[in-house]
Parts: structure tokens; sequence; C-alpha cells
């Protein structure tokens, strides 16, 4: 083997783990991301799921102070 075949293969060598280093970064990097979205959508479900139990609670507390309010009201009439 040349010298010349001997440098082309380090070459080719040198070039095949520069590449394998830029797709193992890129991997990570898209995994990163990959993760944050998902957190980003959990967190945002929750705060939905939070504002929504709140809205049920006050709708239940406005049902419960509407119907003493009517019974109250009917006592009186009596």
């Amino acid at each position: 083997m040349g010298n010349l075949q001997v440098w082309e293969r380090g070459s080719t060598q040198n070039r095949l783990a520069f590449t394998m280093s830029n797709l193992t970064s890129q991997t990570q990097n898209i995994e990163a991301s990959r993760s944050s979205i998902q957190d980003t959508d959990f967190a945002a479900e929750a705060a939905d799921l939070a504002k929504n139990q709140i809205l049920a609670q006050s709708a239940t507390a406005m049902l419960a102070q509407a119907s003493a309010i009517s019974q109250n009201f009917l006592s009186l009439l009596r």
C-alpha cells in the first residue's frame, strides 16, 4: 500500500469520524428539544386541568349558593 493510499484512508476515516460526531450531536440536540416540547405540553395540560377544576368547583359553589338563596326566600314566604 502506497503512502497516497494510507493518506486517503486516514482522510476518509477522519471525515467519517467527524460526520459521526456531528450526527451524534444532532441526535442529542433533537432528543433534548423533543423532551423540552413534551415537558412544555405536559405543563400546559396540567395548568389547563387545574383551571378547569377551579371553574368546576366555582360553578358547584354558585349552584349551592343559588339553592340556599331560593330555600331562604321560600322560608320567608311561609
